[in-house]
């Protein structure tokens, strides 16, 4: 395992902003570090402050108090030449481009090499070439931006970033938008890029599950609880994935690490079978509103049992869930 190296170190940071109202705080008192290799999600409600956390480290908007450190360096000495050379960044907002190539973007990625001309020598178009290979996209570089999908066109903009050639990588939800196959995808490969080129990789996300599966390192984030930090499966053990993310009708469960919606049951039945089909037939009487009777069969329980070729309702065949669901309704 390579050494995780701290790349950013953040002390007692206060984020905000500065109106003619007077000034706004956000969040206050968060220190903490991300390393390289690593792939650390931030995640927290709407309105926590992710975005101005993330255009805070980005230098998009001034901390209103404490310090960040880059390189073991304060972000405030630095220059955006230099700062363009430390940080890559890749924003949701959608691309209003035309008439421009997969390529000819990729290679705005080394703007802070090529000077006020942009001219490319060999080095250049190399990194330009690699960065467009790594993120599997070699059968889009001669395609026009605007006919992109939107799964594509964030995988550009991650090129984009690697040929930039920055330690550091920043992203604001680049899973928004897209279909939870492109969502998966696109977090396989950020986690790759963290270990295999010991990028440190840092984003906020909607998405749960997805970085509770993928993430090395979680950062919790809202107003009442600050910033807690660890990786998913500490967080899930210790409540505070829970504690975070509490709402009426959503349940975490620490066995599996993973959120589930509580459905309100109303009735029960007895169920009675084993493996996937009873899972699912499980899952479908909870969205009815239907729970599962562990106690004996009375007289008066509805039965349905798991057979080899559909379900028996009291004894009588259904070949699919769907029917044996209309079966159920018409009971009860």
């Amino acid at each position: 395992m390579k050494y995780k190296e701290e790349t950013i170190r953040i002390i007692d940071l206060e984020t905000g902003y500065h109106s003619k109202k007077g000034t706004t705080v956000i969040t206050t008192g968060i220190s903490a570090s991300l390393y390289s290799g690593e792939l650390t999600c931030l995640l927290g409600p709407n309105g926590a402050g992710k975005s101005t956390l993330l255009k805070t480290l980005t230098a998009f908007l001034p901390p209103l108090k404490g310090e960040i450190c880059i390189q073991h360096k304060s972000l405030a000495e630095y220059s955006d030449a230099e700062l363009s050379k430390v940080i890559g960044v890749v924003l949701t907002e959608k691309l209003n481009l035309i008439n421009m190539s997969v390529e000819e973007l990729v290679e705005m990625g080394r703007s802070p090499y090529t000077g006020f001309w942009g001219h490319m020598n060999e080095t250049d178009r190399r990194i330009v070439s690699e960065s467009i290979t790594l993120v599997g996209i070699d059968h889009l570089k001669e395609r026009m931006i605007q006919t992109l999908s939107d799964g594509e066109r964030q995988k550009v903009m991650i090129a984009k970033a690697l040929a930039q050639e920055t330690p550091v990588i920043f992203l604001d939800e680049p899973t928004a938008f897209l279909d939870y196959p492109s969502k998966v995808e696109i977090m396989q490969l950020l986690q790759r890029l963290a270990r295999e080129k010991g990028k440190t990789v840092f984003l906020s996300i909607h998405d749960l599950e997805l970085a509770l599966q993928i993430a090395d390192k979680v950062w919790l984030l809202d107003r009442p609880h600050g910033v807690t930090i660890g990786t998913p499966e500490d967080l899930a053990l210790n409540g505070d994935m829970g504690k975070y993310f509490h709402r009426d009708g959503v349940e975490f469960e620490h066995e599996r690490g993973l959120f589930k919606i509580c459905h309100k049951i109303d009735k029960t039945v007895k169920l009675i079978g084993e493996g996937a089909k009873f899972n699912m037939v499980k899952k479908a009487l909870a969205r009815q509103g239907i729970g599962i009777n562990t106690n004996d069969v009375t007289s008066n329980d509805i039965i349905i049992e798991i057979a080899d070729d559909g379900y028996l309702y009291n004894g009588e065949k259904a070949v699919s869930i769907e029917i044996l669901l209309d079966m159920l309704n018409d009971s009860i």
